[in-house]
């Protein structure tokens, strides 16, 4: 980790020591789930459109070289919430807890949400958690949020007629989804208290973290969704899942859905209409001129339950899916919108990446950003202000799949595969300004490049007794 990056001093644009209560902004973070570069109707996609996300960038800032912090659901957050590189951050990898939940953020870690609380923010999370089964440390009520409600275990978070969700420490039965039922769908559950989050603290700074699940597998909602897209999108997908009766059905494995392409795009649709509806709500209550909205993903495409990502170019001009580390596995859509703030209509190529958004959100709420982290605020960037830092270079791990590894330095991207298995290591180089598809791998062209990205890649990471790549003891 660069020294120069250890120390961030939140004080040059907004003169943060001085901000009241009404002048912090409110912060809406919308996460969306496996959603894919090209997925987005303003990122190019052509088989369905995204109207209120559109608009979120017409108003906004369009960024084209944000980075996830992972390439698969509990790293990318841990990297958020933290403001650390998949290298750095305490959870590396899905890694599940009995009885239910994710391998639990330690005590002592502090989060963005813990952060802004002590800023006298009002703290919601709505939707997917993962870091941390109920009651543990990393149990969302335990990592700085007042209120949490949604799916506390991202396998369960797999089917969208759940048997109960969580509300802070409640465990909620949903009854209408007993038995063979498909009567509550946790999507609209969730969102609904989402916006209930809004008005209750519309008098007060607040922080809405808001990982929505969709379009997570599996590929399943209600008709009055699908049936804008039944039989428009041939030839269908069918795809045979859990149902009831099976041993799997609501327990983690996807449902059956033969009209995967339909379900897809409706599934995408909602996200959309959703996000509409927050802004909606913003405007209702007279906040939106004082609330930025960030609107991201937490990894690229995902092949599960029935996606089709190539029918629909869910990657774009890029390689890759969810689990790799090429850049369709990591890059992702990333669009922030403040009224009068953010230029509208605007478009940036800053390279930026999750752990860059706990400065960033530091700076705006007026306190300083912690020291050991590998962020950097990107706060200049959106308001178009001198003195925006830059990456000297970026790092992502994961821990399936034999171990990947990979560093982003200016416009050269080295990528490893089976990293836990010496003799079958492949690296690979990429000149992503020439080469955004990665398709020409020159490592044997550029070996003085290899040898000092290999070097960065060494030191860009610290042992962890949890997440070893198999290389590492554990005690």
């Amino acid at each position: 980790m660069d020294p120069k990056l250890l120390t961030f001093a939140a004080t040059a644009l907004i003169g943060v020591s001085s901000l009241t209560a009404q002048q912090k902004p409110n912060i809406v973070y919308i996460l969306a789930d496996d959603l894919g570069y090209g997925d987005l109707s303003c990122y190019g996609q052509k088989r369905f459109q995204t109207p209120n996300i559109d608009k979120l960038a017409s108003y906004g800032m369009l960024f084209t070289q944000h980075y996830a912090g992972c390439t698969v659901c509990a790293p990318s957050r841990s990297s958020l919430m933290t403001g650390q590189t998949s290298g750095h951050t305490p959870i590396r990898g899905n890694k599940s807890w009995e009885p239910e939940g994710q391998y639990p953020i330690a005590a002592g870690t502090y989060t963005m949400a813990e952060m802004l609380k002590e800023a006298d923010y009002a703290t919601g999370a709505f939707g997917k958690w993962g870091l941390g089964s109920p009651g543990s440390t990393g149990d969302p009520n335990n990592q700085g949020f007042d209120e949490f409600y949604g799916y506390n275990c991202q396998s369960l978070a797999h089917n969208y007629y759940p048997g109960h969700l969580w509300d802070n420490q409640a465990k909620v039965i949903l009854e209408g989804n007993s038995g063979d039922k498909f009567g509550e769908y946790a999507p609209e559950l969730i969102h609904q208290r989402a916006l209930q989050f809004i008005e209750k603290n519309k008098d007060k700074p607040f922080f809405l973290f808001y990982p929505n699940t969709v379009p997570h597998a599996e590929l399943l909602l209600p008709e009055e969704n699908m049936k804008e897209f039944r039989g428009k999108l041939l030839p269908e997908k069918v795809f045979k899942g859990a149902e009831p009766g099976s041993n799997n059905f609501r327990n983690g494995s996807y449902g059956t859905q033969p009209e995967s392409h339909a379900a897809f795009a409706a599934m995408v649709t909602l996200l959309d209409q959703q996000v509409g509806e927050v802004v909606a709500k913003l405007k209702e209550l007279g906040l939106e001129k004082n609330t930025i909205v960030i609107f991201t993903s937490d990894n690229g495409p995902h092949l599960e339950g029935g996606a089709d990502p190539d029918y629909f170019d869910s990657n774009g001009p890029l390689k890759g899916y969810k689990r790799d580390l090429y850049e369709g596995g990591i890059r992702v859509p990333m669009i922030a919108c403040w009224p009068k703030k953010i230029a509208a209509g605007s478009k940036n190529d800053h390279v930026s990446a999750f752990w860059d958004v706990m400065p960033t959100v530091a700076e705006l709420a007026g306190v300083k950003s912690p020291q050991k982290i590998d962020g950097v605020s990107f706060l200049p960037t959106l308001l178009d202000k001198s003195g925006q830092k830059i990456h000297k270079s970026l790092y992502w791990e994961f821990h399936e799949n034999n171990g990947r590894q990979a560093v982003r330095m200016g416009d050269w991207k080295l990528i490893r595969y089976n990293v836990s298995i010496p003799e079958k290591v492949t690296t690979e180089l990429y000149n992503l300004k020439i080469d955004i598809g990665e398709e020409n791998n020159v490592a044997v062209k550029n070996p003085k490049m290899v040898k000092k990205m290999l070097e960065i890649m060494k030191n860009s990471r610290t042992p962890s007794e949890i997440f070893t790549f198999g290389l590492e003891s554990k005690k």
